[in-house]
């Protein structure tokens, strides 16, 4: 819980709190004696000020860009002090000092132990992330079935394709005919302007009809529920179609362009008054809609749809054929409904680890991992269109 909107490391953990009360009845009641539990209070507040110094000394030169003559003896002077203080406490260390050093010893490990595993499983996917070249040797249809609907493959990647996908297409050749790469991250700012939330861009030629989409988050953005998460997407990867194509008319298509992925900040459908907007309705009440001489519309042709999503255009700039092409077969996928690909990876050491790493890796980050708290945005994903994907990371 971060409780400051200027610091973004101001954070509140309930749990942190329900442990310390856990931890302060254990010591008590383990140790019956407040000589012992006076030595071991020493020991930890001599360390926090011992290290608060030499920390203090990195404040004077890199932020308060002062001389690294006044940083060391600000050390000196006020370290030697508390290095007495430091050595006189390090003497009851068999008479209860050494509980504060054995608690921040498991403490120390734990986070190394889930850092060094976080680093290699993202290592992992960067380095077997899916060339655009692999992909474009595919062709249009991926060389898989490609079934109505929209896919939404989580990934923590920014670029590039994720392993897992290439995973998933190789063992159940069948994808949806829209593809979004979807990367959700948080931003250390207090609030991201909806007017900058999503970035959009091409994966590969438009032909693909892949996307990667970044949704960005500050850390006290309020995350929204799926139904109008879903449709703020839909319309940002529209108006992105819709934007390209006033950008590309009148110039030449390269198709070696095509591979890069470029993206472009589009905001959601409330920040823009002219931007697409995105109707559902029964097929009975289409007629209860009447058109204005400001906005287009473009209706799909499905046969017997039991809902119907529409989206309303400005009249100006006129769209190229392509791009209505291109919209067509968005809104045929979001009437087909969405489903929500994650990814679930069970990091292992790769064979020939020393003991050392495969105990790191086996135990400590695999128990780690499996009772932590999972990330906001899965949570909120609804399970029925949910598909998880799981696959092994030998690191």
């Amino acid at each position: 819980v971060h409780t400051s909107s200027e610091i973004h490391g101001q954070i509140y953990i309930p749990e942190i709190n329900w442990t310390l009360m856990i931890l302060c009845l254990a010591v008590t009641i383990g140790f019956r004696d407040t000589k012992r539990m006076g030595n071991a209070s020493g020991l930890a507040v001599i360390t926090v000020m011992l290290v608060t110094t030499c920390l203090m000394s990195l404040v004077i030169v890199l932020c308060w860009r002062k001389s690294v003559l006044l940083a060391i003896a600000f050390v000196v002077f006020f370290g030697a002090i508390e290095a007495l203080y430091f050595s006189a406490s390090l003497i009851k260390f068999l008479e209860g000092a050494w509980v504060p050093i054995a608690l921040a010893f498991i403490f120390m490990m734990v986070m190394y132990i889930w850092h060094y595993g976080t680093l290699k499983k993202y290592e992992f996917d960067v380095q077997n992330k899916v060339s655009i070249n692999w992909l474009l040797s595919l062709g249009p249809s991926l060389g898989i079935v490609r079934v109505r609907g929209i896919g939404l493959v989580h990934t923590e990647l920014v670029s590039g394709i994720p392993a897992i996908f290439s995973h998933f297409v190789t063992n159940l050749p069948a994808f949806h005919q829209v593809l979004v790469f979807l990367c959700i991250k948080s931003v250390p700012v207090p609030h991201v302007k909806p007017e900058e939330r999503f970035l959009v861009g091409h994966v590969g030629p438009k032909d693909f009809r892949l996307y990667r989409c970044i949704v960005r988050y500050g850390y006290h953005d309020f995350h929204k529920d799926d139904l109008e998460f879903e449709q703020d997407l839909v319309c940002s990867i529209a108006e992105f179609i819709r934007a390209e194509s006033t950008k590309t008319k009148g110039s030449k298509n390269d198709p070696c362009k095509d591979n890069d992925e470029k993206m472009t900040v589009v905001g959601s459908p409330s920040t823009h008054i002219d931007s697409i907007r995105m109707c559902q309705d029964t097929e009975d009440q289409d007629q209860e809609l009447p058109e204005t001489s400001q906005l287009k519309e473009i209706r799909s042709p499905v046969i017997t749809p039991r809902k119907r999503v529409r989206f309303l255009l400005p009249e100006s700039p006129k769209m190229e054929d392509g791009a209505r092409e291109e919209l067509k077969d968005l809104m045929e996928a979001r009437e087909a409904g969405i489903a929500y690909i994650l990814g679930h990876a069970h990091v292992r050491a790769k064979q020939g680890s020393s003991w050392f790493k495969k105990l790191v890796i086996n135990v400590g980050y695999d128990f780690l991992s499996r009772n932590s708290r999972a990330p906001i945005y899965p949570l909120n994903v609804p399970h029925a269109s949910t598909l998880e994907v799981g696959m092994i990371y030998h690191v």
